[in-house]
This record gives structure tokens, C-alpha cells and sequence, in this order.
């Protein structure tokens, strides 16, 4: 049974302490702890099956999880996950939208969702488009859309209720590089305005290129959390190095 104890007062944004999310035999997540400070962009690294989605779907309230506590600007997540939904947005790994909608409205439906409307919802329906240069294809079905527009499409219709925590989950996946280009420049735009970033990832170059601090996770747990300058200052390895020497170098299969 999950603890529905309060937690204690954070001064972190984001605090999870000893999360355990287990499914029968599989301990996906296993006592995973990690804090994280208003405005941080934090890569979450790790392989595939480590329990990077596992953890993201409890911290976001879509997952209850075994065990362990969770805040989020301090709220309790098991407590109140709708208040939890309004402060973060989600970008996910797999794509949220509706193919046999045009652009636009699949924006209006999602602001929807996140109880916009009337001149509010038009406004940030006009946001999106923008943020995810998609203006010229605001009346064109998602479903013939190229996978790079789909997943800018993805990362606007995620932020329309404009929170202050964002997690990106995998959020590159099969996109062209000048796309991808795109959603890194509009994950740095979206920190320098003040927002937490967690971006979830298994591509050490997207941490490089993105992330002061990286927590590695791997088997459920946290298996290294510092700044990545720290992890790599003895100037002989390279990220990819570290994680290597962290996690194995056997080839790994598997989900969350």
C-alpha cells in the first residue's frame, strides 16, 4: 500500500523520496529518492527498463505508486494528483493526439482539458501554434503530418495551460535533427523563462546539450546525481564514458 502520510515541508520544487513502484515480480522503481530546485533543468538519464517513465508517471500522478512520498511545490501528489496535473505539464514519450483533427483543433481540445476557454483558450491556442511553428499547417490533419511536426505539435498542446514544471519524456524520439534542433531550443527558451525542467532521456548528448545536473538512473534507482561538469572533471571521460562505467556495457531491452 502507498503511504498517505503527508510529506514533510520541501524547500525542493520537485521531492521524491523512497519511491517503489512495484508489478508483480518487477520492482520497476526501488527506494528512488531525488529533490530538485525551482529552475533546474535536470537531466533524468538512464537505459531502457531503468524506470525512468515509471517514475515520471508516479511524480505526475498516473501511477500509484507501491511505497514512498512525492511533492511537487509542495503538494502531495498521492494526496491531491488533479492539483498536481495543473502545475506540470507532460510532454510524453508516446504521441497524445488525435489524427483525424486538424491542428488547431487539437489545440482546442487539450487547452480544453486543462479547463481553458473563450478568449483564454483562442489566446493560447495561437501560442501553440507559434511555439511549435505550425501556423502555415493550422488546418491540416495531424495524421498527415511528418513525425518532427507531430512531436512539436506534442510539446505545445502539453504546455497550453502554461505550468510551472515541465517533463519532457523522451520527447526526440524518431524526429528529424532539425526538428530536434527546434525542441531543444524551445526547452532552453522555456527555462530561461523560469520554468523546472526534467528531461527524461537515454541519449547522453541530449544531457551535454541541455542539462547542467544529471541524476542516472538505473534498476529503479539512483545511481549517480550531480552536476555534469562534477561527473566528468577529470578531463580523460566523456559523459558516455561514465554512464558506461555506471550502468554496464551489456545491451539492454526492455520498457519503462
Amino acid at each position: 500500500m502507498a503511504c498517505r502520510c503527508p510529506p514533510r515541508y520541501s524547500p525542493f520544487v520537485i521531492e521524491i523520496r523512497r519511491l517503489e513502484v512495484v508489478f508483480g515480480d518487477v520492482r520497476a522503481v526501488d527506494s528512488l529518492s531525488l529533490s530538485i530546485d525551482a529552475g533546474e533543468l535536470c537531466g533524468f538519464l538512464g537505459p531502457n527498463g531503468a524506470g525512468k517513465t515509471t517514475s515520471i508517471s508516479a511524480l505526475s500522478g498516473l501511477l500509484t505508486p507501491t511505497s514512498g512520498t512525492i511533492s511537487v511545490d509542495g503538494v502531495d501528489v498521492l494526496a491531491d494528483p488533479m492539483a498536481v496535473k495543473r502545475l506540470i505539464g507532460v510532454v510524453p514519450q508516446k504521441l497524445a493526439l488525435y489524427g483525424d483533427l486538424s491542428v488547431r483543433n487539437n489545440l482546442r481540445v487539450f487547452g480544453g482539458l486543462f479547463g481553458l476557454s473563450g478568449r483564454a483558450l483562442a489566446e493560447r491556442v495561437e501560442w501553440g501554434l507559434a511555439l511549435a511553428q505550425l501556423e502555415a499547417k493550422a488546418d491540416v490533419r495531424v495524421d498527415t503530418l511528418s513525425g518532427g511536426m507531430k512531436r512539436r505539435l506534442n510539446l505545445s498542446a502539453s504546455l497550453l495551460h502554461d505550468p510551472k514544471i515541465i517533463i519532457c519524456d523522451e520527447p526526440t524520439t524518431g524526429v528529424d535533427p532539425q526538428s530536434r534542433n527546434h525542441l531543444f531550443e524551445t526547452i532552453r527558451t522555456l527555462h530561461a523563462e523560469g520554468r523546472t525542467v526534467v528531461y527524461t532521456t537515454h541519449y547522453m548528448e541530449e544531457v551535454e546539450a541541455l542539462c547542467s545536473r544529471v541524476a542516472v538512473v538505473d534498476h529503479g534507482r539512483i545511481i549517480a546525481d550531480d552536476k555534469l561538469t562534477t561527473l566528468t572533471d577529470d578531463g580523460a571521460r566523456s559523459l558516455e564514458d561514465v554512464f558506461l562505467e555506471l550502468t554496464g556495457h551489456g545491451l539492454r531491452d526492455g520498457g519503462a
